[in-house]
């Protein structure tokens, strides 16, 4: 963290000069400084072109214009802050390098001769997309409203969902020269302070230059373990599913410049829940849980285990003989998995960078070229493409796009295990795998909790999408100070 600190010069000059000199107004043209003269006194602003209201700055300069020499008196400071400046957002600092650094975050700094302090004028706007429904967390009935980058707009839609007297915003500086806004979002009266304070240390350690990307920038320095796929923390866009976790004992991070607001802690669980669930009747989200978790299971264990029973009929019973390949190819059958799999990555990625005008074409140019054109040239047989598809879908039917990833990976690495040894292999990589997400654990809370530490009623709620009504204890592993809902 930046340590630096420039106490006030007794000259306004020297004031003036040293803030022009730390923003190099002179060689930046968005960087504003205004030398006025009001009710006698020498005054300068600092400001940031694009950052400020221009409608209020001209209503504070029209009321600054009005002022007389006697009416600052005997307090200039006092009488400008609480008198002469009618605007919310006010705030005062001695420090020039703190000053210089607001102003570069969007308040207007303005500097007043014969006064020993720098008064900070909050009067930013942010250039900033309209709130709209997030794509990767749609729902059929419910709100349509998603986070977007600035950091103000997101708590206030979280704030609007709850109207808790509890609910704490507490903003921290990260990055050395970026010094990104980060919020740290809680329920005083729910959640486990000594996971609060433990989080906002390890927030105040980061010791890097920026924040370049937000929140995944920040998941690496939280969370260790640089090179385990699996994520640690979840991801929502969405304000509801948001404070539906605050209800719950979890903490929040909103970080300034990212639509995506980090829940910590969280399991393997969590990463398998969706809004969707709880936006339909109780026996129909519970249905479509399960649905999901199969869909999930499939994604992983699919490939590996077709594979097994094509190369090894015989593990197979009599009416189930028709599964594997109808006819040996061209081209041997892991070879095609792994072609297949490489080639769904590529479409993936192209189709992230198409324009949304070209994606319909994408798509027919990978269903003709890969599904028809690829089977006929001997490249793929139908059963590999079948059970691929089968895969695909799990992989997109998993809510978390973090998760999905970490899924795929797994999956291949599965199947190359199952085709080097066998039987050997694939139950061998299964054990591995579960003891591997075992030892695994978000912000010292183990991933598969509640499987492992095992409570029988969370792990009814997590396979189960319970009634509301029924949920009325708060998950345990947060350890919560209200455990009753």
């Amino acid at each position: 963290m930046d340590k630096e600190s420039k106490p006030m010069y007794r000259n306004f000059n020297d004031n003036v000069n040293y803030i022009k000199d730390r923003l190099a107004v002179d060689k930046s043209f968005d960087v504003i400084h205004l030398d006025l003269e009001y009710a006698g006194r020498r005054m300068a602003m600092f400001m940031i072109d694009g950052f400020v209201k221009d409608d209020i700055l001209h209503l504070l300069m029209k009321f600054l214009a009005r002022l007389k020499e006697d009416q600052l008196e005997p307090d200039p400071l006092e009488k400008l802050l609480k008198t002469n400046i009618p605007y919310i957002e006010l705030d005062k600092l001695g420090d020039l390098d703190q000053a210089s650094d607001q102003v570069l975050a969007g308040p207007i700094a303005l500097i007043v001769e014969g006064i020993d302090q720098i008064i900070m004028i909050d009067a930013r706007t942010y250039p900033v997309r309209g709130v709209a429904e997030p794509d990767l967390e749609r729902v059929v009935r419910g709100s349509r409203d998603g986070y977007v980058e600035t950091i103000v707009f997101n708590t206030a839609l979280t704030r609007r969902r709850v109207r808790d007297r509890s609910l704490r915003m507490e903003y921290l500086s990260v990055g050395r020269r970026s010094k990104t806004d980060v919020c740290v979002c809680y329920l005083e009266d729910i959640a486990d302070m000594e996971r609060v304070k433990t989080l906002k240390e390890h927030l105040k350690k980061i010791d890097t230059d920026g924040l370049p990307m937000a929140e995944k920038t920040i998941e690496e320095f939280l969370c260790g373990r640089h090179w385990n796929p699996y994520p640690t923390i979840r991801y929502t866009e969405r304000p509801d599913t948001a404070a539906a976790h605050l209800y719950e004992g979890h903490i929040l991070l909103i970080i300034d410049g990212s639509p995506s607001v980090m829940i910590t802690p969280a399991t393997f669980w969590h990463h398998l829940q969706h809004a969707e669930e709880y936006r339909q009747k109780p026996f129909i989200g519970a249905y479509l849980r399960f649905v999901r978790f199969i869909a999930v299971i499939a994604s992983i264990f699919i490939l590996p285990l077709y594979y097994l029973f094509s190369k090894q009929p015989d593990l197979l019973p009599e009416n189930l003989s028709f599964i594997g390949p109808s006819q040996d190819g061209t081209v041997p059958i892991l070879v095609q998995f792994l072609v297949a799999e490489v080639g769904i990555d590529m479409l993936r990625m192209a189709a992230i960078h198409t324009p949304t005008a070209l994606a319909t074409a994408l798509g027919l140019v990978a269903a003709i070229l890969i599904g028809e054109v690829a089977v006929e040239v001997g490249l793929f047989s139908h059963e590999v493409v079948l059970y691929l598809a089968v895969a695909a879908i799990g992989t997109f039917a998993t809510p978390s796009y973090e998760l999905s990833l970490a899924n795929r990976t797994y999956r291949i690495i599965l199947l190359i295990a199952t085709a080097i040894f066998g039987v050997k292999g694939y139950v061998a990589g299964i054990t591995i795998w579960i003891f591997y997400l075992l030892r695994m654990d978000s912000f010292r809370i183990g991933y598969l909790w509640p499987f492992l530490p095992f409570s029988a009623r969370a792990l009814r709620d997590v396979l189960i999408r319970s009634p509301i009504p029924l949920k009325n204890r708060r998950p345990t592993f947060l350890n919560p100070q209200d455990p009753d809902r």
